[in-house]
């Protein structure tokens, strides 16, 4: 592999064009990718007609999001040994393929455990998009356009909290839910013929050995953790501690076993290091809060003030609005007064921004909560990316393509934990008014219940300052000190050895 440094704007080159091969390819790329991304979230205004419809419980409709979530944390960590081993337009090809299945397989579901099962199929198509589209457009576009090409991935991330919700409510309004996911078959049939045609062919290469045993410890051992957390709310010990006791284990002999082998599927050595420990914490905490708490509102809108699904998704706007404003500002704070400072802002502001959910009413003016939803999302577009580029600030060179899917990683696994153990507080807390009203709560009760957990969502959020704060004490460390990491090499197609695009995070920021 011939390496080079990496041009940034002081090398003195100017940003390359984007022909019109790289924009055909980020058409397809952008088409897989915002399926993946809009199912996070265009769900969640369907949460409470799936529980009529199938005859769940809230804490049981939560596993329709925990498991999607669980399953793209799964696959992330293999993008790079199947990108090697099958050939990326092979691979993206068949995540789309096997995405649009899943989908299919959902809008057929005739209960809540076959919808949560053609998720977790969902979800493994949709895990493997993202990385593997990312990885097909840095090949073709080299490092020189890299950030221009990263930028088109970046559409959905920003797209899909400002219409998901809105597009779910208008199907569930006009037609069913089932339609939430049919609507991803013509469009994965259309990404895939676009992808056959303008995405270029590549040959599998020497993947090296696949660290199976890993997968299955991790596979196995975080849906039971999780299981054990959510259950442990309503249900009694003996269906609770067996699951959580043995997924702990699971997790305890992969982190054993990824000591042990030459290349795991986590290096969890990286653990070592306190900076990117602090980034875990902090985007676990981050994830947790964020994806848990988007469960919360939808459901509020419809239960506590009887709105339908159309609307709901227009009042989720706001938020959406916020994070995407948050994203395109804060780049160039990140490059001027580092991650860790700003990571610590935005954390600062969606601690903030959650008080007055904690207080909401049954009555609340519906101007007081969009104003603070766009504050919320400020404070959630400020934090969760400038806190992973805050570890990559203090990582080598060569630990990124290591530390890029464990973030991921934890961010997911992160949301799925805060899904479960919101959605069963809420759970309990609205079972609590009910019965203390005599099964008739008024709006006010049932809008406190939500305030109950919102408390809840504050404390997960809390947590994540402390590491936000001890990132920026060590990124300005390094900046004073000047003993800035190495710099940063790629070889001309501007991918690692493992076929992954490297220094993605930094160069969305400039």
């Amino acid at each position: 592999m011939s390496e080079t440094p990496t041009p940034g704007p002081s090398a003195g080159h100017a940003p390359a064009v984007l022909d019109r091969a790289i924009l055909r390819l980020g058409v397809a790329v952008v088409l897989g990718s915002i399926m993946s991304v809009l199912d996070t979230t265009i769900v969640n205004v369907a949460l409470n007609t799936l529980a009529v419809d199938l005859h769940a419980t809230l804490d049981q409709v939560q596993w329709v999001v925990t498991a999607y979530l669980l399953s793209l944390a799964a696959v992330i960590p293999i993008s790079g040994w199947a990108t090697r081993r099958f050939g990326t337009k092979r691979l993206y090809i068949g995540a789309i393929i096997l995405f649009t299945l899943g989908s299919a397989l959902c809008g057929f579901a005739w209960s809540i455990g076959s919808l949560v099962l053609f998720r977790v199929v969902q979800g493994v198509g949709g895990g493997l998009i993202l990385p593997v589209g990312q990885t097909a457009l840095a090949r073709e576009a080299g490092p020189r356009r890299m950030g221009r090409v990263m930028s088109l991935v970046g559409i959905p991330t920003v797209l899909a909290p400002i219409i998901g919700p809105t597009v779910g409510g208008l199907i569930l309004e006009h037609l069913s839910w089932h339609w939430i996911f049919f609507v991803n078959i013509p469009v994965g049939i259309v990404a895939v013929i676009v992808s056959w045609i303008y995405m270029p062919s590549d040959r599998p290469g020497d993947a090296g050995r696949f660290d199976g045993v890993g997968l299955a410890l991790l596979a196995v051992g975080l849906p039971l953790a999780i299981y054990g957390l959510a259950e442990a709310q309503s249900a009694p010990p003996d269906r609770w501690i067996t699951p959580l006791v043995v997924g702990v284990v699971l997790i305890g002999a992969f982190a054993w076993h990824a000591l042990r082998v030459e290349r795991p599927l986590l290096d969890v050595r990286l653990y070592a290091k306190p900076a990117f420990s602090a980034a875990s914490v902090c985007t676990f905490c981050l994830g947790a809060a964020v994806f848990g708490g988007m469960i919360l509102l939808p459901l509020y809108f419809q239960n506590v003030r009887g709105e339908d699904p159309v609307m709901t998704g227009l009042l989720l706007i706001p938020q959406g609005i916020g994070v995407a404003t948050a994203m395109a500002i804060t780049g160039r704070l990140i490059d001027r007064v580092g991650g860790g400072v700003v990571a610590l802002v935005g954390v600062t502001v969606a601690c903030l921004s959650t008080l007055p959910l904690i207080f909401i009413g049954g009555d609340t003016s519906y101007w007081v909560i969009s104003i603070d939803l766009v504050i919320r999302g400020l404070g959630i577009g400020s934090s969760m990316m400038p806190s992973m580029a805050a570890a990559f600030a203090v990582l080598k060179s060569s630990e990124i393509h290591d530390a890029s899917p464990q973030l991921n990683v934890i961010q997911r696994v992160g949301g799925s934990v805060g899904t479960a153990i919101l959605a069963v507080i809420l759970s309990q807390q609205v079972l609590h008014a009910t019965q203390a009203a005599g099964g008739h709560p008024s709006k006010d009760a049932l809008a406190a219940a939500f305030g109950s957990t919102y408390w809840w969502a504050l404390g997960i959020t809390m947590v994540a300052a402390v590491p936000a704060a001890f990132l920026m004490v060590v990124e300005r460390r390094v900046r004073r000190a000047g003993t800035e990491n190495d710099e940063l090499t790629i070889d001309e197609d501007g991918v690692d050895e493992d076929g992954m695009p490297l220094r993605v995070l930094p160069t969305l920021m400039d």
